[in-house]
């Protein structure tokens, strides 16, 4: 108990000249009689807190890391939003420019036969059902469209309108199984019909059996009465078979459209025909083939040492 009772009278003398030192050190304000004690403090232990301070620093550092973690994860969200928009800027403009080729393409075969065309865009595609081949385009009754027009792109014949809506028409493309059209060589004027064949070449019956057709020929529309369903002198295709067993009254050949039907955008619907037959004027010019560079060798004549020498051995014999 002796020592417990000593032990609190020296804590409690302790507290008292802490206290007593305190109200010194607070009333001598810069010329305190304890200043110099606390700079000898600060001289032992200044090293150790610059220390704890330094180990401390990475942890302060994390904090803000973390704390501006959220600015930078925004500004990257930016950056990432703006270059998707300028990736889809740059596909949109892609796009435009082939729409844009397609059209001036388009524009220049309506003005080489002079059709009166309705531009249009595919929208949807038939049933894939059968060997159905059907498109929808956005021009309907609205736009002058009606049944039975010819329909046509910047390479060829595309095929008829046969469903009419307000604003929205069905095509059947030139290579479906139920589509015929008449057709015209080139130059040679034989007639014939062209039949789809799906995904295959057209099957075109000439109606000359004894008809010459080479590989490469190529055809268009003959029209029909009153230009309905087709016009006249829309390029078709070219031959790329011809079948040998001609008959007496037809002949059959084989023919690549000019249309790729898997891949159409922008088609016109002619909704007035020419006045005239343009025949071959639609199609386009044939490359001229490049000139043909024959070189004849001329035998040189002997030297002149050789021909003596030739005489001489003659001489000798």
């Amino acid at each position: 108990m002796r020592d417990t009772r000593e032990s609190r009278l020296l804590l409690v003398l302790l507290i008292a000249i802490a206290f007593a030192l305190i109200t010194v050190d607070i009333r001598g304000g810069q010329d305190s009689p304890v200043q110099g004690a606390r700079r000898a403090a600060a001289t032992v232990f200044g090293p150790v807190e610059n220390g704890v301070s330094g180990a401390v620093d990475p942890i302060g550092n994390a904090i803000g890391a973390v704390r501006d973690s959220g600015t930078r994860h925004d500004r990257i969200s930016q950056l990432e939003r703006e270059n998707a928009a300028l990736k889809a800027e740059l596909g949109s403009d892609s796009r435009d420019r082939s729409k844009l080729r397609q059209l001036n393409k388009l524009l220049k075969t309506a003005g080489a036969g002079q059709y009166g065309i309705k531009g249009a865009q595919v929208i949807a595609i038939g049933a894939a059902q059968g060997f159905s081949w059907t498109v929808t385009i956005d021009a309907g009754a609205n736009d002058g469209i009606k049944r039975d027009m010819t329909v046509l792109n910047g390479d060829g014949l595309v095929g008829r309108v046969t469903t009419v809506g307000p604003d929205t028409a069905t095509v059947l493309l030139a290579n479906d199984p139920d589509f015929t059209v008449g057709t015209r060589m080139e130059k040679t004027d034989e007639l014939g019909f062209a039949t789809g064949q799906g995904d295959r070449p057209l099957r075109v019956q000439l109606l000359n059996g004894k008809a010459k057709i080479k590989k490469g020929e190529r055809l268009v529309t003959f029209g029909s009465q009153g230009d309905k369903p087709f016009v006249p002198g829309v390029p078709v295709g070219k031959v790329v078979r011809v079948d040998p067993s001609g008959g007496d009254l037809t002949r059959t050949v084989y023919v690549q459209p000019f249309v790729g039907f898997t891949k159409l955008d922008i088609v016109g619907v002619v909704v007035s025909a020419p006045r005239k037959d343009p025949r071959d004027e639609v199609l386009p010019h044939k490359p001229k083939p490049a000139p043909t560079v024959t070189v004849t060798a001329t035998p040189s004549a002997p030297a002149d040492g050789n021909a003596n020498n030739a005489a001489a051995g003659n001489g000798q014999q």
